[in-house]
């Protein structure tokens, strides 16, 4: 079974493409749909964050704004949150590849917006990054509700470059240009990744066509 890790920074159209690969029959593990569920009420990380962060809880639930307030440009904070989401997320992991398995899929695709940050790059056959122009991709965020220029900024703070993650994806899918070009992209990718087999390395088909500053 292959294992493509699906990343990209805020903005991009990550969450848009994953479930262009479900539509196409690919098995996605979303990674912050997995942490959204342990944080609700009776969820397996609200007790250890009330711990580990007190005052991050309301009606058993974690307020995920709290914690944000708490850890944002803290290292060390971010650290702590590593510490007790990610075993949890392992857990999940592994019952996904298991359905995964089970229903004998040949590919499968981990949604993991952190993936090179949190170094689980090492774990992909090959990663693929989703990517867009800059100005686009600050007109998309800004059009969410509650975001401003200055929470925009300290979240890409603490995403790994765009251009970098370009440099060193095997494959990078633009949306820069509507749905259907990204469509067309993700679906080459399927079928370049299935020609190749697990050892899939860097291909031609969805690399980066040109360096955007």
């Amino acid at each position: 079974m292959i294992t493509l890790g699906l990343t990209g920074s805020i903005g991009m159209g990550k969450s848009t493409t994953a479930a262009m690969f479900r539509e196409a029959g690919i098995p996605v593990y979303d990674a912050d749909a997995a942490v959204a569920e342990i944080y609700l009420k009776g969820g397996a990380a609200v007790a250890p964050l009330e711990a580990a962060f007190p005052g991050v809880t309301r009606d058993g639930a974690v307020d995920r704004e709290a914690l944000r307030q708490r850890v944002l440009g803290d290292d060390e904070a971010m650290a702590r949150l590593n510490a007790v989401v990610h075993p949890l997320l392992g857990k999940d992991r592994l019952a996904f590849f298991a359905r995964a398995q089970a229903a004998k899929a040949d590919l499968v695709v981990l949604d993991i917006p952190l993936l090179y940050e949190t170094g689980g790059e090492r774990n992909m056959d090959a990663v693929a990054v989703v990517s867009a122009p800059v100005d686009q991709q600050r007109q998309r965020v800004l059009a969410r509700e509650g975001m401003t220029p200055e929470r925009l900024d300290a979240i890409l703070a603490r995403q790994l470059p765009d251009a970098e993650k370009r440099a060193r994806a095997d494959y990078v899918i633009d949306t820069g240009n509507g749905l259907e070009p990204a469509r067309a992209q993700v679906n080459a990718l399927i079928a370049d990744l299935r020609r190749r087999g697990p050892a899939a390395a860097t291909s031609e088909i969805a690399r980066d066509p040109e360096t955007r500053q």
